[in-house]
């Protein structure tokens, strides 16, 4: 285990070669001409500066949505799918509402734009796929960068396996690949777009990069978000280390350096068990320093993408009725099905947070929520009726999504992706990155729920129906990311919570609390409280559970109304079964009615019966609220 060690800068592992290659934006834009229909850009993009109108901070926070986890076609297997199409520029502009060209010719906007983004490539061969065809560098003889402009998609297919294969630990990567002076040249572009489409207190973009770890072919990739414009010089790679702890090194000399930074794993539900199991890269159990060291760089997990929830699993959660929610089992680069195992899954990891707490005085597991797309395509968080893939050629289309077969992946278990949604001041890098640091953010499964959600001791029961609710609420108690202690007496914490649904979505079925607790054996356990039911129904005291709210979807015309749910909840709930001695978390869960899933609506178009579930239940939830005794 590196425990703080040193990582070099510039070179990290990184392997040095005299290429005599000039990394210019016409290298990293210029592809040939049988492949892009747009041209390529042939000026470097300029920082903006701040508008004089820009808005008023509002001290009581307002909900900027975003997406956190993007790849365009600077990323090595985006491009290996046939999107040659998008670089961070088009996916910042699509970010923002404006149109673009999609992998299969059309030209796309956004529903709704988005208040905030992060383009995150790879940093495993960052921008080499732009080498691989300009006929001037000495990538283009490679073999792997023949397959890669192949026009056959299984051709972009095979090289996306070889080149992968270094990434997975099976082989070495081909050192002309990995050059620092390439890589170097390309995260500077990345910095340079950043910089051209930051406006503050109008859309937020923030320097970004995947760290790629697949041990295997299993799931340990981390995003790494810097909150400002001092980054290290070159970004970390798997093919450095596929080391967590090792990538926790490179960012806490990075902080060192000035630069404030974190990082977000995601898909733990496809990382085979790994993502939160308790030993470390040497299957050592975890110290307390080492769970400090993950508590303190790891402040954030995705909950949702394009891959899957990572919530529960129905055979971990047999009593929540909700947990079969976009659940997708399937291994990296093998279609492999995965068991559903506890250390796969967030709501575990949460008590077994508990556990550690306990025995370690640190709980590693005190992560807040986020929701991400991982879309290849360059089209941040796609809506369910607005759905366009995210794979680029392998699922550019209805016809690709739902008739094509794929020996590695069935594109109808993909998900329409996710949102982020954070509670800041003002829409800026500064304010929304502390909203990070503090987890005062949730996930959405793609919807623009507004949720609010405050823990405290003394909420009266009709807190949420003053107008005044929230700044009592942050005055009297702590919001969702934060942490009770006991004041001292037995009383039982309570807890407020609002959601306003999207304008553009369902009406809000339901908000569900869940709590998770270690009793005095040292045994977790979890429970789902319906504590805002809309149309007038309760929760039977025989079962505990609620009636359904209904379904209005037609499926054959993939629409639904809104006449049954309710438009916005809110309530004050106590916890009826507190124990002040016991550790526990508790999260909001905001589930809206049923709607169309992303396969309801390809499937009209095409005219054919569409796949189940046909229906979904979108839905929000939020970072939990700790209590420590």
């Amino acid at each position: 285990m590196n425990n703080g060690g040193s990582i070099s800068q510039p070179g990290l592992a990184f392997r040095r070669r005299t290429l005599q290659i000039t990394i210019s934006l016409a290298i990293l834009t210029t592809v040939s001409a049988c492949q892009r229909e747009e041209p390529a850009k042939t000026t470097a993009p300029q920082a903006t500066t701040a508008d004089a109108s820009r808005p008023t901070a509002n001290p009581l926070r307002n909900a900027y949505f975003g997406e956190l986890h993007l790849h365009t076609s600077w990323s090595f297997d985006a491009y290996a799918f046939q999107n040659t199409l998008t670089d961070p520029d088009a996916a910042y502009r699509y970010a923002k509402g404006e149109e673009i060209r999609h992998v299969n010719g059309e030209m796309i906007k956004r529903n709704t734009p988005l208040d905030f983004a992060a383009v995150t490539d790879h940093a495993e061969y960052m921008g080499v796929a732009q080498l691989f065809v300009d006929q001037n560098s000495p990538l283009y003889q490679k073999p792997v960068a023949a397959k890669l402009r192949s026009p056959d998609p299984a051709e972009g297919k095979q090289a996306y396996l070889e080149l992968s294969g270094a990434i997975a630990g099976l082989s070495k990567p081909d050192p002309d690949l990995v050059d620092a002076e390439v890589v170097g040249g390309v995260w500077k572009r990345v910095q340079e777009f950043a910089a051209q489409h930051n406006a503050p207190g109008k859309f937020t973009t923030f320097i970004a990069f995947e760290w790629t770890s697949t041990p295997d072919f299993n799931n340990l990739h981390r995003n790494v978000i810097f909150a400002g414009t001092t980054v290290p010089e070159l970004p970390i790679s798997s093919m450095d280390s596929q080391r967590p702890e090792d990538l926790w090194t490179y960012i806490e000399q990075a902080r060192g350096k000035g630069s404030d930074v974190i990082a977000i794993p995601h898909n733990a539900n496809i990382s085979n068990g790994l993502m939160f199991q308790t030993t470390d890269s040497d299957g050592k159990p975890f110290t307390r320093e080492f769970a400090q060291r993950k508590l303190d760089v790891e402040v954030l997990q995705e909950i949702i993408q394009l891959k899957g929830a990572s919530e529960t699993a129905p055979s971990l959660a047999p009593n929540d009725e909700f947990a079969d929610f976009e659940i997708y089992q399937f291994q990296l680069g093998t279609g492999k099905q995965l068991a559903e195992k506890p250390t796969s899954f967030i709501r575990e990891a949460y008590k077994s947070g508990l556990e550690l707490q306990q025995t370690l005085g640190v709980n590693p597991f005190k992560f807040g929520i986020v929701s991400g797309s991982d879309s290849h395509d360059g089209t941040a968080a796609p809506e369910d009726n607005n759905f366009n893939g995210g794979h680029g050629a392998m699922d550019k289309d209805p016809t690709a999504r739902l008739t094509v077969k794929e020996p590695l992946a069935d594109k109808t278990k993909f998900s329409a992706a996710g949102l982020t949604g954070v509670w800041a001041e003002e829409n800026t890098r500064e304010s929304i990155f502390a909203a990070f640091k503090r987890k005062e953010t949730y996930g959405t499964s793609g919807t623009f729920i507004r949720v609010r959600f405050f823990g405290g001791w003394n909420f009266p029961a009709d807190l949420t129906e003053s107008p005044e609710w929230v700044k009592t609420a942050y005055d009297q108690g702590v919001a969702m990311g934060g942490n009770l202690a006991k004041p001292g007496d037995s009383k039982a914490p309570t807890f407020a919570v609002s959601a306003i649904k999207d304008p553009k979505s369902g009406n809000l079925d339901r908000i569900q609390i869940v709590k998770g607790w270690l009793d005095a054996k040292g045994k977790t356990h979890e429970k789902v409280y319906d504590v805002a039911l809309s149309n007038g129904r309760a929760v039977d005291a025989k079962t505990g559970k609620a009636p359904a709210v209904g379904n209005t979807v037609d499926v054959k015309t993939a629409s639904f109304t809104n006449n049954i749910g309710a438009a916005q909840l809110a309530t004050v709930w106590t916890d009826p079964d507190f124990d002040a001695s016991l550790n526990a978390f508790y999260y909001a869960r905001v589930i809206e009615i049923p709607t169309p899933r992303w396969t309801t609506f390809d499937a009209v178009k095409l005219g054919i019966k569409a796949p189940e579930p046909a229906t979904l239940q979108e839905r929000a939830w939020t970072s939990p609220i700790w209590y420590t005794p």
